[in-house]
């Protein structure tokens, strides 16, 4: 982190940046019993979670959080794909990465066998099905996300292999309802809807944050409800306008941020001259 804004604001990290450590981000009811049901549930089924919602709405944030806790569960396998826009082809070259499986990405049987034996080896090992995060999932390829549907299973559909969550914005829950990946669709068993946050979620958030930094103070109670009323109901607007406010406050040595801070930085400039209509 800046040192200058250490110094000049007592913050244990920037409040407002992508990389918070997990410790300080807010964890609401409704996210930890959707942790608390992939935890100890699907671990031990098997099957397909979904996290949805617009961009900016926390889904990615959920995956930290339920990464973070699924890394304390001894014995599971947790990996994550990072590549979600790959064919077939890169796909199993990736899963192979991911589960420590020596895969020939040119060979699809015998790739789609070895993961299955990889995955029934941990089962009957720990009892728990490895779990595969994948973010941004609107951009697996229908080929994929069907693929992924087929590896999972097997006797009949009756035994479940592995623990995959998805995270997407609506193209992936769109993608969904194609008449192909119905049969996926029908398999989803957790399903969580990320949805735009009121402005009383969104100060409780802004208030976690700056908390959790070390410097209550940072903000003015005027400038919160200001940012909280201007985000559009989007975490990912609030902390992008938080974060710019920080900046230019740092750069000028201020020691709290207010009202007046956030209307000189964002406010329309007012010394541009206007447009005129008609011929120069």
């Amino acid at each position: 982190m800046n040192q200058k804004l250490l110094a000049l604001y007592g913050l244990k990290w920037n409040p407002f940046s992508p990389e918070l450590p997990v410790e300080a981000l807010l964890t609401s009811a409704k996210i930890d019993s959707f942790c608390w049901r992939v935890e100890n549930s699907l671990v031990r089924e098997g099957g397909f979670a979904l996290i949805s919602g617009d961009p900016g709405t926390g889904k990615s944030v959920v995956l930290r959080l339920l990464a973070d806790r699924l890394a304390r569960t001894h014995d599971l396998t947790v990996g994550v794909l990072t590549h979600p826009s790959s064919r077939l082809f890169d796909f199993y070259r990736e899963m192979g990465e991911v589960f420590a499986v020596p895969l020939h990405p040119h060979n699809r049987w015998v790739g789609f066998k070895l993961l299955r034996e990889r995955w029934i080896l941990h089962l009957s090992n720990t009892r728990l099905r490895p779990v595969l995060l994948i973010d941004e999932a609107q951009e697996l390829l229908p080929s994929v996300l069907a693929e992924l549907r087929l590896l999972t299973a097997t006797q009949f559909d009756s035994r479940i292999l592995l623990s995959v969550v998805l995270a997407g914005d609506a193209r992936l829950s769109e993608k969904l309802r194609r008449d192909e990946l119905l049969p996926l669709s029908s398999r989803i068993r957790l399903r969580l809807a990320m949805d735009y946050a009121g402005r009383d979620e969104l100060l409780a958030t802004l208030t976690h944050l700056i908390d959790g930094a070390g410097n209550p103070t940072l903000m003015s109670d005027a400038l919160k409800t200001t940012l909280c009323d201007h985000a559009a109901g989007n975490y990912r607007a609030l902390t992008i306008m938080a974060a710019n406010l920080l900046t230019v406050a740092t750069e000028r040595n201020l020691t709290q941020l207010d009202e007046k801070l956030y209307f000189e930085v964002f406010a329309p400039d007012k010394g541009k001259p206007r447009r005129l209509s008609g011929r120069p």
